[in-house]
C-alpha cells in the first residue's frame, strides 16, 4: 500500500498545518539552517512514497534553492512522487522579453520546477500571454485554481451591501471580476490602467457615474508596490463612491503600507493566506484540499472548484 506524506518549508507554515489537518495527514515542517556566508542546509522528515511539499513562494530566492534542496532529499528517501503546493507562484509575470537581453523568468522556474517535482498546484498564477498552466511546467501535471470561491464564501459570510459594485483595475482582471460578481449578485465593472512605470500608473473609468454613491469593491490578483490600489481608491472616490474597499489574492505588499493605503481612502484590505501578510482574511484551504483530495486514491478523477 502506499503512503502519503505532507511536510512544509518553514514559511507559511500555520496555512499549511491547516490543510494539511484538513486533508487528515500530519505536517512535517523542513528544518533550515543557514551556514556564516549564506548557504543553506536543509533538512527533512522521512519521506512517503507520495509527499506533498508545501510552499509559500513569495520573496523567493532563498525558497527556491531550499525547495530543490528538500526535494532532491525527498526523492532521495524514497519519495516516488512529489507534489508542490505553492499556493503564490513567483516569478510568472516575465512571461516574455519586454526589452532586449531579458531573461523570461516564467519560462526557467517552470522548467526548473518540472524536472523536480511531479505535481504543481498554485492559485491565481499571474498568466496573461499563456493560457494554460501546463505550458509553464513540460512534462507534468499543473492545476492553476482560482481564489474566487474562496474569497466569494468569505465575502458572503462577512456580509456584503448588495450594492456594491465590484471592479478590478485592468482588462486582465476582468474574469476574476466577473466570476466574483456573479456569485455575490452584484453588478461589476472594470477600468483601464495605463502604466507609465513601475510605481506609476493611470485610472481611467469608462463608466464612473455607475459609482456615485455606491460602495466599491476592488479585486486583483497581485498586490506588490501597491500603486495600482492607491491610484484606483482615489479614481473611486473621485467618482462619488461611498466607499472603496479591496481583496487580492496574493498579498506582497510591505505590511507599513496599509497605512498609505488607508490616506488613499481604502477602507479594508483583505487577502488570501497564499503568503503570511497581516491582511491575511480568507483561508485558501478547502480549494487546495479538494484538489489534492485525489492524491488518497489516485484512480479518483480530478477535483474541480466551483
Amino acid at each position: 500500500m502506499s503512503t502519503i506524506a505532507f511536510q512544509t518549508l518553514p514559511f507559511g507554515a500555520e496555512a499549511a498545518k491547516r490543510l494539511a489537518r484538513g486533508l487528515g495527514l500530519a505536517c512535517d515542517e523542513i528544518a533550515l539552517h543557514r551556514f556564516p556566508d549564506g548557504e543553506l542546509r536543509v533538512t527533512v522528515a522521512p519521506a512517503a512514497d507520495t509527499t506533498i511539499l508545501y510552499a509559500a513562494l513569495d520573496q523567493p530566492n532563498d525558497k527556491l534553492i531550499a525547495l530543490l534542496f528538500a526535494a532532491e532529499a525527498l526523492r532521495r528517501g524514497g519519495a516516488r512522487r512529489l507534489v508542490l503546493v505553492a499556493p503564490y507562484l513567483c516569478y510568472m509575470r516575465q512571461d516574455t522579453a519586454f526589452h532586449a537581453g531579458e531573461a523570461i523568468s516564467q519560462r526557467t522556474i517552470g522548467t526548473l520546477l518540472a524536472k523536480v517535482v511531479d505535481r504543481v498546484v498554485t492559485v491565481d498564477a499571474h498568466l496573461h500571454r499563456v493560457s494554460d498552466i501546463g505550458a509553464v511546467f513540460p512534462g507534468i501535471e499543473a492545476e492553476n485554481l482560482s481564489a474566487m470561491p474562496a474569497i466569494a464564501k468569505a465575502l458572503a459570510q462577512a456580509g456584503v451591501d448588495p450594492a456594491t459594485i465590484v471592479i478590478g483595475p485592468d482588462a486582465e482582471s476582468e474574469p476574476w471580476v466577473r466570476d466574483l460578481a456573479g456569485r455575490l449578485g452584484l453588478q461589476h465593472t472594470v477600468a483601464r490602467k495605463i502604466r507609465h512605470g513601475d510605481r506609476s500608473v493611470e485610472i481611467v473609468l469608462d463608466d464612473a457615474a455607475l459609482l456615485a454613491g455606491r460602495p466599491a469593491l476592488m479585486i486583483d490578483d497581485i498586490v506588490s508596490s501597491g500603486t495600482t490600489l492607491m491610484v484606483a481608491a482615489k479614481t473611486l472616490k473621485a467618482a462619488g463612491a461611498s466607499a472603496v474597499d479591496s481583496v487580492v489574492t496574493h498579498a506582497l505588499f510591505p505590511p507599513p503600507m496599509i497605512a498609505a493605503f488607508t490616506e488613499a481612502g481604502i477602507r479594508s484590505v483583505r487577502s488570501s493566506d497564499s503568503v503570511p501578510h497581516p491582511t491575511n482574511a480568507i483561508a485558501l484551504d478547502e480549494i487546495l484540499a479538494a484538489s489534492l483530495a485525489r492524491e488518497h486514491n489516485p484512480t479518483s478523477p480530478p477535483e474541480t472548484t466551483t
